[in-house]
């Protein structure tokens, strides 16, 4: 059971980590013009690092109850693939207009994963509520980061 959680920690917070790093030298956020309420940079890192975290215990919470199916796996992961190529629009790419459609499908694939989880584990479910506050955040930010700049 550890090593089941261990496992699926790891993956989200390395697939985070591998993007931080093709990105670290395009960050731009600090020179952008931002709307209101943007935090400071230094609080993305923290925030998602917990958010990895806690994909990791839903999905490992699905895995040792049994509750894993082929379509709640290829949610949760294509869901973590579409996660991580924001990052790329928005900061090596600079898209920040398409990064914007490209949250606005994220936000829709975590919702069907809180469905899908919201059937098979309420714990599971409430873990993932953050994410997709965080993401409606960061859509805020990646909407009107676009405009202004």
């Amino acid at each position: 059971m550890i090593k089941t959680y261990l496992k699926n920690i790891i993956i989200p917070v390395l697939v985070g980590g591998i993007v931080g790093l093709l990105i670290k030298n395009n960050i731009d956020y600090n020179f952008l013009n931002k709307p209101p309420l943007s935090p400071p940079g230094y609080i993305f890192p923290i925030v998602w690092t917990i958010l990895y975290i806690l994909m990791g215990v839903s999905y490992s919470i699905l895995e040792v109850n049994n509750k894993l199916d082929s379509k709640t796996s290829k949610i949760y992961y294509g869901g973590l693939v579409v996660n991580a190529l924001w990052s790329i629009f928005f900061f090596l790419l600079k898209w920040r207009g398409f990064a914007f459609i490209w949250i606005i499908f994220l936000t829709f694939l975590i919702i069907i994963m809180l469905i899908n989880y919201a059937k098979k584990n309420k714990i599971a479910f409430y873990l993932q509520i953050p994410y997709l506050l965080w993401t409606l955040f960061a859509s805020y930010l990646n909407l009107f980061i676009s405009i202004l700049n």
